[in-house]
């Protein structure tokens, strides 16, 4: 359903949709889509694009038969194919197209981050509608965000969208999976997204994508955390985009948070990954979760895995392992190692230094707590 406050919407297009057949690109499912984009700009919403499909449109122009693709090869696919997809959405409108192709990094890296905003706002501030998709080409595994929902999730953050609409081959969230189930029904609204909301997520259904309901679920977490309203609906039946003009909701909603987390910190949980692991003490904990602390030396028990300042890590409880909050470090794991269990006064005496120009490892406001205690 479009909401008539909804001024800014980020469209995840999947490859079933680009290319059904692995066949290149087709105009079975497109066309209703581009229809619904250009209905939109003239009712003066701004659109984003998020299109996969990349792999899928250039597969065939390659003379290999096994199921399992190299990475190189793959990569391949989607630099002919990225083309293809490009010259297929341009030629559907009369106005002008950007592409914008993205990796993890560029979204983690805080300078980028900003860079991305900025551009993608002056494209939209000049009619120009951004397609934007995950840079396969040159993307390593600690690089990739893996899959185009969670990418639509991050760009709608990045923009502040009022809303995102993911394109997928079922109606929305069933009780069940409908294909299994001749009972499943469909959930057409959800207030919380909660585990009940993620054990109804399956894994990847489509054949030629890498996306299922899981990471649907996790792209409208991401979304609605910023206060982004997020619809999953089916990208198949042209009568979806009808009902989304007509301000009805074809599938699943998923109500953005009244009260959104800051951005710093929306981005240091979704966005960021984390590099290692610092283990605390009890009284670290209650003075993490209790009193809005930050988090100092004297707390950390044991330092886990390989990380730099700056780097994003996972605070555990000591006793029970039990995620306590994510945040970005100020010291890298080295130096944890020589300051652990010391106060705060110390780090200078045990360093030789004081890299922080702080005594606090993880500032309270590069910090979001991941469970209430």
């Amino acid at each position: 359903m479009i909401n008539p406050s909804w001024r800014r919407i980020v469209l995840k297009v999947g490859s079933a949709l680009i290319a059904p057949d692995n066949e290149g690109c087709s105009e079975q499912y497109l066309r209703p889509i581009a229809e619904f984009i250009h209905q939109c700009r003239q009712q003066g919403r701004e659109v984003i694009l998020v299109s996969s499909g990349s792999v899928a449109a250039g597969r065939h122009h390659f003379n290999f038969s096994h199921q399992r693709v190299p990475i190189a090869l793959k990569r391949a696919m989607a630099a002919v194919g990225q083309n293809q997809m490009m010259n297929f959405w341009s030629g559907c409108f009369d106005f002008p197209c950007a592409q914008v192709l993205l990796t993890h990094g560029d979204l983690s890296d805080r300078v980028r981050h900003v860079n991305i905003q900025n551009t993608l706002r002056r494209l939209l501030d000049h009619q120009v509608l951004p397609i934007v998709n995950e840079n396969d080409t040159i993307a390593t595994d600690e690089l990739k965000v893996g899959d185009n929902d969670n990418l639509a999730a991050m760009v709608a953050t990045v923009v502040n969208a009022d809303a995102l609409i993911i394109c997928s081959d079922v109606k929305g969230l069933y009780t069940a999976d409908p294909g299994k189930d001749p009972l499943a029904t469909l959930i057409p609204e959800v207030s919380i997204i909660d585990a009940a909301i993620f054990s109804l997520a399956g894994g990847a259904a489509s054949a030629v994508g890498t996306g299922g309901m899981r990471t649907k679920v996790e792209a409208a977490e991401k979304a609605t955390a910023h206060g982004i309203d997020t619809l999953i609906v089916d990208g198949h039946q042209p009568e979806t985009f009808q009902c989304l003009l007509a301000g009805e909701n074809p599938g699943t909603i998923f109500f953005g948070q009244h009260k959104p987390l800051p951005a710093k910190k929306h981005w240091v949980r979704h966005t960021l990954r984390a590099k290692g692991e610092i283990w605390v003490d009890d009284g670290c904990i209650e003075a993490l979760s209790q009193h809005g602390a930050s988090l100092l030396s004297s707390g950390i028990v044991q330092i886990k895995g390989e990380f730099d300042s700056g780097d994003a890590v996972i605070i555990r409880c000591a006793k029970g392992s039990r995620r306590i909050a994510k945040g970005v470090s100020r010291f890298s794991a080295t130096e944890l190692f020589s300051i652990k269990g010391q106060q705060s006064r110390d780090i200078p005496k045990c360093l030789g230094y004081c890299p922080a120009g702080s005594d606090a490892v993880i500032h309270r406001s590069e910090m979001m707590l991941l469970e209430k205690l």
